[in-house]
């Protein structure tokens, strides 16, 4: 394969070669590690259980998609409010929360429900078409909260590079290297060279760094099973269960799919318009929301977080022009493996936090830049004042309660996304001027294109 052809959309991997693949694999892994992570460690819930289940629901939503969709799913961090509401019982003598975790299996209880919410929500795109329901996520919605998704994600990207300024530094440095000057295979796997390259780095010029990692690693065992029956929400169906807290769960953590299943429709628009091709109708939102709701239910009953679609691997797709789902399945089955070795995944865990950084930062801007490509591509009029007053309440919105702090509503938490979505799909339905029109052709069309 020529340099030409490496500057070109690829959408069949397999003209690279099984080896070439696997690599892009780990690349995505790698990606979609680091958030994933953290999520456990944020709730409390088990990692190995979360690695299982993000490659299970990946594939489940391969499936469910027909294998059309390159996305990978991994740990939403929208329930993590929820979640941490729910095992908390209690204020230490610091002032910080006191957690229970053994009421966990309570909050994923309530979490698999919200999972069925996005099958409802699919049943709606079935039954009345995706040009009905998409008058109401017009680019005027989608791509402000594109742009949004990325922007919100900028700040821990920039909170990791803090760690250590060198060590961020390398890793930008080695991805744009080789994403603007690399040749043949090196050109569409710099996320995984400035992951590996600054790693290595850091461990040379940092003995602590050097000192965490093989503490960690060694500590760490070789094989380990990924499922904890306790931690599950089959631990809940005994004589004994508090049905006062398991319907005080799913009131407080319900609610929060409306903002996911937003979310879910943003980052699908996003991965169209970074490959070209119009996911929103073929495979279309009724099977993307299907798969997503699915998976986040089969990973909460047995004790892992709920699932998303993850921008970083969006961030992956933009930048190796990669188009191909098979990558994403073998990304999905290496997680899988990867949830049996407990060895491994504390290596990987282990990252230094600046190559974190360093490597966010750069995927988290290609996601806000697909939104601002999908404005532009669709020729959203702001020469409009209503058109105005949607995107930039949703802008302000959603950057500004994510640096001042959650919207909280009860026990409910909102983020600075999910209130900007909320009102920006508010606002298109009611402003005058709704204009829009929804156009495709037919189901096998690939053009996303709405009529002023």
């Amino acid at each position: 394969m020529g340099k030409k052809q490496f500057d070109q959309p690829i959408y069949d991997a397999r003209v690279l070669g099984r080896p070439k693949m696997l690599v892009l694999g780990i690349q995505h892994m790698f990606a979609m590690f680091g958030a994933t992570v953290l999520v456990p460690a944020l709730t409390g819930l088990d990692v190995a259980t979360t690695l299982l289940f993000a490659g299970l629901g990946t594939l489940l939503f391969h499936l469910i998609t027909k294998g059309k969709v390159p996305a990978f799913l991994g740990s939403s961090f929208a329930f993590i409010g929820g979640y941490n509401a729910i095992r908390t019982v209690g204020v230490l003598a610091d002032g910080s929360p006191e957690y229970n975790n053994a009421l966990l299996p309570y909050a994923c209880f309530a979490v698999a429900v919200a999972g069925l919410m996005y099958v409802i929500l699919s049943l709606l795109f079935k039954t009345f078409g995706v040009k009905k329901v998409m008058r109401f996520f017009p680019p005027i919605v989608t791509g402000p909260i594109i742009i949004a998704i990325g922007l919100t994600l900028s700040s821990s990207a920039i909170t990791n590079c803090r760690a250590n300024g060198l060590v961020a530094v390398v890793a930008i440095a080695i991805v744009i290297g080789f994403n603007i000057w690399g040749k043949g295979m090196a050109k569409i796997i710099p996320i995984l060279l400035g992951v590996l390259g600054s790693y290595v780095f850091a461990l040379i010029v940092d003995p602590s760094e050097r000192a965490n990692v093989v503490q960690t690693v060694s500590q760490a065992d070789w094989f380990g099973l990924p499922v904890h029956w306790d931690s599950t929400v089959f631990g809940l169906f005994r004589t004994d269960v508090d049905r006062s807290l398991l319907w005080s769960s799913i009131f407080t953590i319900v609610p929060l799919s409306l903002a996911t299943m937003v979310e879910h429709i943003g980052d699908i628009c996003a991965i169209s318009s970074t490959c070209g091709k119009n996911y929103m109708v073929d495979p279309g939102f009724h099977r993307t929301l299907l798969g997503d709701g699915l998976a986040t239910t089969l990973a909460s009953l047995f004790g892992a977080p709920a699932n998303t679609t993850y921008g970083e691997n969006t961030g992956v797709l933009a930048l190796s022009k990669v188009y191909d789902p098979r990558v994403i399945r073998l990304a999905a089955c290496i997680a899988i493996l990867v949830s049996f070795c407990p060895k491994f995944a504390a290596l990987v865990a282990a990252m230094p936090t600046a190559t974190i950084g360093g490597v966010s930062l750069i995927l988290y801007g290609m996601i806000s830049a697909v939104g601002v490509r999908n404005v532009v591509e669709n020729k959203v009029d702001f020469t409009n004042t209503r058109n105005v007053i949607i995107a930039a309440l949703i802008l302000v919105l959603a950057i500004g309660i994510s640096y001042s702090g959650a919207i909280q509503i009860g026990v409910v938490s909102l983020s600075g996304l999910a209130v900007a979505s909320l009102v920006g799909i508010g606002l298109n339905a009611i402003l005058p001027g709704k204009d829009y029109e929804f156009q495709q052709e037919d189901e096998g069309s690939t053009s996303v294109n709405f009529k002023v």
